[in-house]
């Protein structure tokens, strides 16, 4: 069987598991009984999650979100939040059209809510883990049960979407296998990057309560800047590269003085699935002494391409596969325009450990990001006129620290007050016009577009200063969904907006 129809068996096939659980969820809906939308639990979400793929068979998971004292390695510890005590959380991993029965136990302290975002999934509306659009918040000492089918297969990670959560230790990898995998490789490495302050220089929300004075509220108000970033620059980027001083930037979890290691064999092919959970920062990533083989972005193939490195956003995923050498070779992840470095090993042979300052030069060789692939042909959008338009301005800057889309910041409590709305079965193109300074990855829930009419399909894209990217994609997924930058303290600070499907 070929790819395209492979694929298609699996997006497109018949039946739903656990249609009674979800049903019962329909109370956590939040503004869901909107007149003129969609609501996240209405009949139109029903409908469309009766077409998935289904196996029947259901994977079952508990989930603890708690404090934790976290060793990140070398002797760092830092007290954190984390699923199950570790982070990143244990791997959850499915076979395209199995049914993720997932409880989440809020044991987080005070009246500290959460949720669980399932990031990058096309999955029901009212599973997609954001209060109060989609659900309500779970609260401190209560439990609730996401139950959806995983019918896309891909490299995906989940994390809340309450607050600055993300920038906790909130956070762990998804992964949907191919039951008919069309690439051959022999084995694979889960390599999840994330900047870290959280119980080590303070907590996140204190960091974003000093973000929001701004600038030029600091400078009237004589105050120092303990969490603000000066001087991050970045050519790839178009200038500035972030807001957060991080005093570490981790791969799975462990800082560079003490990596973690993958183990393996001299000629054996690789499939490294590459996640950032980072929240203020792009990573440029290279393995010394290798080539990496672009396969996919965000969970769809693309066009194999070779680099020497690559660059990835917030929220971005990449899969690469690479052909491993005999020796020790430092996988580095270079925090793009802050001047510091995260860095795991694979070891195949004998050799010493590299420095953890080490600076491959594939890092300064060929570097790639999504601008340089184009959509596999079994998933390339066909070409089409657009139905709907929405010019989509992002707005602000780090003077008022008032970021925003369309001048407007969003209001969490009050999400559906004036959405961008779109109907089943458009085709919609977004306009992404970025009017700022800085550089933003935008996501969008619930859906994966391309990028113009031969790019990548994703999820998340990075918008460059002062430029535009148009993406599309088919309004096939009723309810109410986000589109915002993943800059977890953009996005906090307002820039979010609502894609609301008309009823």
């Amino acid at each position: 069987m070929n790819s395209i129809n492979r694929r298609s068996v699996l997006l497109a096939g018949l039946g739903v598991a656990g249609a009674g659980a979800l049903a019962a969820c329909s109370g956590d809906s939040g503004s869901g009984s909107t007149p003129g939308l969609v609501g996240p639990s209405g009949s139109a979400v029903t409908r469309v999650e009766k077409k998935r793929s289904s196996t029947g068979k259901v994977v079952k998971r508990s989930l603890t979100a708690a404090p934790v004292r976290l060793g990140l390695g070398g002797g760092v510890m830092a007290r954190t939040w984390a699923f199950d005590g570790r982070a990143p959380g244990k791997e959850i991993r499915l076979t395209a059209g199995d049914t993720l029965a997932a409880e989440l136990n809020n044991q987080l302290p005070g009246r500290t809510t959460t949720s669980i975002h399932w990031h990058g999934l096309a999955l029901r509306n009212d599973m997609d883990g954001v209060p109060p659009a989609t659900q309500r918040a779970i609260r401190a000492g209560s439990a609730f049960t996401y139950r959806f089918i995983g019918d896309a297969p891909g490299t995906y990670f989940f994390h809340p979407h309450v607050g600055v959560q993300l920038d906790r230790g909130l956070y762990a990898p998804l992964i949907v296998e191919d039951p008919k995998e069309p690439l051959s490789y022999d084995d694979e490495w889960v390599v999840v990057l994330d900047d870290w302050l959280d119980g080590v220089t303070g907590t996140p929300d204190e960091a974003f309560a000093e973000l929001k004075q701004g600038m030029d509220g600091m400078a009237h108000g004589g105050m120092s800047m303990k969490f603000m970033l000066m001087g991050a620059d970045s050519e790839f980027l178009g200038g500035d590269a972030g807001d957060v001083k991080y005093p570490y930037h981790l791969v799975n979890g462990r800082v560079p003085q003490d990596p973690d290691v993958y183990t393996g064999q001299p000629g054996r092919r690789v499939r490294l699935r590459i996640i950032n959970a980072g929240s203020d920062t792009a990573y440029r990533v290279a393995l010394g002494g290798h080539k990496l083989a672009i396969t996919h972005t965000d969970g769809y193939p693309v066009e194999h391409r070779r680099t020497d490195a690559l660059l990835i956003g917030m929220g971005e995923r990449y899969d690469v596969l690479v052909t491993l050498k005999d020796g020790v070779f430092p996988l580095v992840a270079l925090a793009e325009g802050k001047k510091a470095s995260a860095m795991a090993l694979i070891r195949t042979g004998s050799g010493s450990k590299p420095s953890p300052t080490v600076r491959p030069k594939e890092l300064d060789g060929l570097i790639m990001g999504a601008a340089q692939l184009r959509a596999a042909d079994d998933v390339r959008l066909s070409s089409k006129k657009a139905d709907r338009v929405h010019r989509v301005e992002l707005t602000g800057g780090m003077g008022k620290y008032n970021w925003a889309i369309n001048g407007k910041r969003f209001d969490m409590d009050n999400p559906d007050a004036s959405p961008l709305r779109v109907e089943e079965g458009q085709r919609v193109r977004l306009d992404v016009v970025n009017t700022t300074d800085m550089w933003h990855p935008m996501h969008l829930h619930g859906h994966t577009y391309q990028i113009g009419s031969t790019g990548p399909r994703k999820d998340t894209t990075i918008v460059l200063p002062k430029k535009k990217v148009s993406v599309v994609f088919d309004a096939d997924n009723p309810g109410q969904w986000l589109l915002h930058c993943h800059n977890a303290y953009h996005g906090e600070a307002g820039m979010m907006a609502l894609v609301a499907y008309q009823s």
